[in-house]
């Protein structure tokens, strides 16, 4: 994705009716206001949309894409501590007076997205009550879902934490099919990529998903959600601290 508000990608004349959830929760008034500052730019995989350390130039509200949220140490090693689709947003730390990122966000399924200046919506947050009471309780919900993610890398074995992040994915894309790389499994879970493939061939032979080159279908969802640990049923939407407590 080109990040620069040139692009060639972008309308910001003509935004698509809105499609991210966390806008759509905004009385029509505050919406308009919001996509009137925002222009449409298409994201590709693997782009970096932000970096630790990083000034935060830009806010994003996913529409169809994907974006992983990923913890790094030491400049290298990574874990992935959430994702973000069209339920959520990216940047909401700018309200809080973050000026710097403090994940690497890297798109992991090319879409569309909206985004604005972060200057800009740093001014409506503070006049906009609606963003405000929606912010708190979506940042709240997704540090609770980092915390938890973070808890299941260290005390969770690999095949189980495989499972849960499938069936997140599947989530958030609301597909049974999806594309994710060894390479890419390994940056999120914090392994090595044989650990991976043994993870993923596990849960093969026992007939729950389909795995080749990166391409990915959910055969058995009961199945995997059984070998799942009990962390995707705290994360997902319903859980105790899934996305549907922020949309009450």
């Amino acid at each position: 994705m080109n990040l620069n508000f040139d692009t060639a990608h972008s309308n910001p004349a003509l935004p698509p009716p809105v499609s991210n959830r966390l806008l759509a929760s905004l009385p029509e008034e505050d919406l308009a206001q919001i996509e009137a500052l925002c222009e449409t730019v298409e994201a590709d995989v693997g782009e970096v949309l932000y970096e630790p350390g990083r000034p935060i130039a830009s806010i994003y509200f996913p529409i169809d894409a994907l974006v992983s949220l990923l913890a790094v140490a030491e400049g290298r090693m990574t874990l992935e501590v959430g994702s973000v689709g069209r339920e959520g947003m990216l940047g909401a730390s700018v309200a809080l007076g973050h000026r710097q990122a403090q994940v690497r966000a890297v798109v992991q399924r090319a879409g569309t997205v909206l985004r604005m200046r972060a200057e800009d919506f740093r001014a409506e947050f503070t006049r906009m009550e609606s963003l405000q009471h929606l912010l708190h309780r979506y940042t709240d919900t997704l540090l609770a879902q980092a915390i938890q993610i973070a808890v299941c890398s260290r005390f969770h074995v690999l095949e189980a934490r495989l499972a849960r992040s499938l069936l997140i994915t599947r989530d958030r894309l609301q597909s049974e099919k999806f594309h994710l790389t060894h390479e890419f499994l390994a940056h999120a879970l914090g392994v090595r990529r044989v650990g991976v493939t043994k993870a993923a061939s596990a849960l093969q032979n026992q007939k729950l998903i389909t795995y080749s080159r990166g391409n990915i279908e959910i055969l058995d969802s009961t199945g995997l959600e059984a070998v799942s640990c009990r962390c995707y049923e705290l994360v997902k939407e319903n859980g105790a601290i899934g996305m549907g407590t922020v949309f009450v």
